[in-house]
C-alpha cells in the first residue's frame, strides 16, 4: 500500500513541471478585455444573480502590467435582445476599482457594453456577456454532487473492503 502512495506521489509531483500557470477559480459570471492600454475585468456576486434581487457588478481597470489604472472615466450601456435596458452615465474613478448594485429585470443573457474614456476624450467599449438564473444551474448543480457522491461511492467501494479485511486480520 505505502508503494502505490509513493508511487502516486511520485507521479504527481513530476507532472507538476508541466503546469506552466495556475489560478484561482475563475468566477462563472465574469471576463476580462484588453483593448489599447487598458484590460477590463468584471465579474457578479453572487456568481449567477437572481431576477429581481440585488446583485454587485464588480470592475476592475489595470493596465497592460496589471497595475490598477488611477483616475479613469467610465459608463455602460446595457442590452438585452439588442436593445438597450439600462445605462449608467460616464463617472469618474479615483482607483482602479468599480463596483455597485445591479437588478436584473430578465432572465437570460445581457450584454454590458463598458464605455472606457481614455485622457484624449476618446472612447473604448469592451463588450461582455453577463448571465441571470436559469434552469441550467439547477441542472449544474445536480450534475456536480451526483459527480461528487459518484467518486465518493467508487473510492468507499476499492478501499473500505480491504480495511475490513485488515481490521478482520488483527481480531
Amino acid at each position: 500500500m505505502r508503494i502505490r502512495i509513493i508511487l502516486f506521489a511520485f507521479l504527481l509531483f513530476s507532472v507538476m513541471p508541466i503546469m506552466q500557470d495556475a489560478s484561482a477559480h475563475a468566477l462563472f459570471n465574469s471576463a476580462e478585455s484588453t483593448i489599447g492600454n487598458n484590460r477590463i475585468q468584471i465579474a457578479t456576486v453572487p456568481e449567477i444573480p437572481v431576477i429581481n434581487e440585488k446583485c454587485k457588478i464588480r470592475i476592475h481597470v489595470t493596465d497592460l502590467d496589471l497595475k490598477d489604472v488611477q483616475r479613469f472615466t467610465m459608463g455602460m450601456r446595457i442590452f438585452f435582445n439588442d436593445e438597450q435596458v439600462d445605462g449608467i452615465p460616464p463617472q469618474s474613478h479615483e482607483t482602479g476599482y468599480w463596483e455597485f448594485d445591479y437588478v436584473f429585470k430578465r432572465q437570460g443573457n445581457h450584454i454590458f457594453r463598458v464605455d472606457l474614456y481614455d485622457s484624449d476624450g476618446k472612447v473604448i467599449t469592451h463588450t461582455f456577456n453577463m448571465s441571470t438564473q436559469s434552469p441550467f444551474v439547477y441542472v449544474f448543480t445536480y450534475v456536480i454532487g451526483s459527480g461528487a457522491v459518484g467518486a465518493a461511492v467508487i473510492v468507499g467501494y476499492i478501499y473500505l473492503p480491504k480495511r475490513f479485511k485488515k481490521l478482520r486480520a488483527k481480531f
